[in-house]
């Protein structure tokens, strides 16, 4: 697996800081929340995953170049 440099996750990290509402368009995953779920991002980590507090309950985070959110 091929971990993002820094510069990437400075991007991340300036696109969806702490605070940032997004809404979740895709995640391939068998527990994600449902598609339209809306939530907080918590943090970026040094793996670019956008960690996220779903509105659901969900803690699920956003993997870096799998899934998809965008700002609300």
């Amino acid at each position: 697996m091929k971990y993002p440099d820094k510069t990437v996750i400075s991007k991340i990290k300036a696109e969806y800081p702490i605070g940032t509402r997004i809404e979740l368009l895709k995640m391939d995953d068998i527990q994600a929340p449902p598609i339209g779920t809306k939530g907080v991002v918590e943090g970026i980590d040094d793996m670019a995953n956008v960690l996220v507090r779903w509105d659901n309950g969900s803690g699920l985070n956003v993997i870096y170049n799998c899934d998809i959110i965008k700002k609300i």
